[in-house]
C-alpha cells in the first residue's frame, strides 16, 4: 500500500540540528494521520506522499517550517510566589492569556529561579533552529471511520489516542 490522502501511516525518525548533533530518536514508531490532518510536519507529508514500507526520507526544514521563530516575547518573569516552593529549572508548566481558552495554553520551562523571580520560556525548545528529519516508513493502512472523523491515529485496541 502506498502513502496517500486518509491512511495512517508509522514511521521512525530521528531529528538533527543543523550542525548534525541528534536532537531526538523514537524507539518506537509514531502514527499519523495523513492527508492534511496536522499529524506531522506538512513538508515531512508532503515528502512521504506516495512513499511505501521501508522507504526513507529526509527533509530539512527552516525554523517557520519546524518548530517556528524564536519569540522573545514568550520569555516571562514571574513573581516567586506565583508558584510552588520547590520550584526549579527544568520544571514546565500549563498557561496562557488570562482569556485564552485551554487548548491556546503554552508549555513554559523553568530557566531561572532567584529569591524574587522565576523566569519562564514558553518557546518549543527546538523554536529557532533548522533541522533535518529522517525517517524510515514502517507501516501503512487506511485509516478507520472514526480516526477520520476525529483527524488522528487511533491504538490499535481504539482505546486510546496516539500521542
Amino acid at each position: 500500500m502506498i502513502i496517500a490522502k486518509d491512511t495512517v501511516v508509522s514511521v521512525s525518525y530521528e531529528l538533527f540540528d543543523s550542525e548534525g548533533e541528534l536532537l531526538e530518536k523514537v524507539e518506537e514508531p509514531v502514527s499519523y494521520l495523513h492527508g492534511g490532518y496536522d499529524g506531522i510536519f506538512p513538508l515531512v507529508e508532503e515528502a512521504l506522499h506516495g512513499k511505501r514500507i521501508g522507504d526513507h526520507c529526509s527533509v530539512t526544514m527552516q525554523p517557520d517550517d519546524a518548530f517556528g521563530e524564536y519569540d522573545h516575547d514568550l520569555v516571562e518573569v514571574e513573581p516567586r510566589s506565583s508558584f510552588p516552593k520547590d520550584v526549579a529549572v527544568g520544571m514546565q508548566f500549563e498557561g496562557g492569556a488570562d482569556d485564552a481558552d485551554e487548548e491556546d495554553y503554552l508549555l513554559f520551562t523553568v530557566v531561572e529561579v532567584t529569591d524574587d523571580e522565576v523566569t519562564v520560556d514558553g518557546n518549543h525548545p527546538l523554536s529557532g533552529k533548522t533541522i533535518t528529519f529522517n525517517c524510515t516508513v514502517t507501516g501503512v493502512r487506511k485509516a478507520t471511520e472514526e480516526e477520520l472523523e476525529h483527524g488522528h491515529v487511533h491504538d490499535e485496541n481504539e482505546s486510546g489516542h496516539l500521542h
